[in-house]
């Protein structure tokens, strides 16, 4: 993994205390830090800047978070965080389901903030977006392939365009085709952490991957359900 002070992250949010605040916990951990006050300023700094990772606030003037998200994810793969005093269950599948990789509560443990932050930034350099090295390895299931040497997914030969987060999912079931897991299984294999409440983060990520992967969704070929138990990868 590149140093800390390779790793740029931006922190969107309109209230400046807070967004100071996080700024003075990622810069204690050697990162180097962007600040943006709303959604408009957040896609114009996105637009000139190599960035790593953003927190995003999603209630703000001008163009709110969820709308500057789904601008970003058009272009971009790097890794979002919604940052949201919104407790509700509802808003956090709002946003994983336009692009975020992960959603953070307010008020939040700073050492939460920052374990959430490490823990997207190591799938993306390991997704290759930083010069790194990394484990060679193929994964294949019928017509759905895995290179992890470049980090790429193809299907029937056609590229597939993946989140960090997404792609390190697929690749944990492909690698173990045939098996189940349960949800807290593919969270703490994924994320590196003790899974707590993860049903909406995985569940919405199984959703999203098989809107990429599957003709069918709602009748998937490759990424099933196993009723109570968990999720497998199918071996075709």
């Amino acid at each position: 993994m590149a140093d800390n002070k390779d790793i740029r992250i931006l922190v969107v949010d309109d209230d400046k205390e807070i967004a100071a605040a996080i700024g003075i916990y990622l810069r204690n951990e050697g990162f180097t830090v962007l600040t943006a006050y709303d959604g408009i300023e957040a896609l114009e700094i996105c637009a000139r800047e190599e960035l790593h990772l953003i927190l995003m606030d999603i209630m703000m003037p001008r163009m709110d978070g969820i709308q500057a998200t789904m601008k970003i994810r058009e272009e971009k793969n790097i890794p979002i965080i919604i940052l949201s005093a919104k407790s509700e269950d509802y808003d956090k599948i709002i946003g994983l389901n336009i692009g975020a990789d992960d959603y953070i509560t307010k008020p939040f443990n700073p050492l939460e903030l920052i374990a959430r932050v490490k823990s997207q930034i190591r799938r993306y350099t390991n997704l290759g977006s930083i010069a790194s090295k990394n484990t060679e390895g193929v994964f294949k299931t019928g017509g759905l392939v895995i290179d992890d040497a470049s980090k790429t997914v193809t299907l029937d030969g056609e590229p597939v365009q993946l989140t960090p987060t997404e792609y390190g999912i697929l690749k944990f079931l492909t690698e173990n085709a045939g098996r189940v897991y349960s949800i807290e299984q593919i969270y703490e294999a994924v994320w590196n952490e003790p899974a707590y409440n993860p049903e909406n983060t995985v569940t919405v990520h199984i959703r999203r991957i098989r809107e990429k992967i599957e003709i069918d969704p709602k009748n998937p070929r490759y990424l099933k359900v196993v009723w109570g138990v968990g999720y497998k990868m199918e071996k075709i």
